[in-house]
């Protein structure tokens, strides 16, 4: 297969980015986490800020949080008004990820990619996950606050990801069904998760 694209959903202090971006050198392959934002933006021509604001995350509203809102597809039209909706920035940002995934071979971290490209076959999906005590040890070196706090922290942005992937599959994050491999990274280390999924390559793509 010509063009493999990598989706990667991880806990917080997990080291899922990481491990992407070193899969990105070793492969020789782009890696799309945030930058994804700046390209949904540039082609809707709504702000980048607002689809940071609502990035990977519901508003606050116990509304949103019990509802879904399943991604079919359909973008909406500036003219209406839900242009600027959660659900159409969500929409905007599948279109690139999708756009992507037809173009060229890459990693993409995040934003519900395994479920927007589950029909793609080109796609290898991977949830990388860790131990609470672990996750902490790793957010030490980004996060200046005590244990405590970034404890709950981990807490607060994985219950985030989680409600904002349900809410636009209908599905739960952590539910394993939902990858094709699932590594913890606390047991491997991050070189050999990324020869897990090489490995992976090889055996699903050859």
């Amino acid at each position: 297969m010509e063009k493999v694209v990598i989706t990667i959903a991880r806990q917080y202090g997990s080291g899922g980015r990481t491990i992407g971006q070193m899969l990105s050198e070793e492969l020789g392959i782009p890696y799309y986490d945030k930058e994804l934002l700046k390209k949904a933006s540039e082609d809707s021509g709504i702000h980048e800020r607002l689809f940071a604001g609502a990035d990977e995350k519901l508003k606050n509203s116990p509304l949103l949080r019990i509802t879904k809102k399943v991604y079919q597809g359909q973008l909406i039209p500036p003219e209406s008004g839900g242009f600027t909706s959660m659900e159409n920035l969500f929409n905007y940002q599948a279109k690139v990820i999708k756009e992507l995934a037809e173009e060229e071979s890459c990693i993409i971290i995040g934003r519900c990619a395994d479920y927007v490209l589950r029909d793609y076959d080109n796609v290898l999906s991977v949830f990388v996950h860790a131990p609470e005590a672990y996750c902490i040890e790793q957010a030490k070196a980004k996060l200046s606050m005590p244990d405590k706090e970034i404890r709950k922290y981990i807490q607060k942005t994985d219950k985030e990801r989680a409600e904002y992937y349900k809410h636009y599959t209908g599905r739960e994050w952590t539910d394993a069904r939902n990858y094709d491999l699932c590594l913890d990274s606390s047991k491997l280390g991050m070189q050999k998760c990324i020869e897990e999924i090489k490995a992976y390559m090889e055996v699903r793509f050859r």
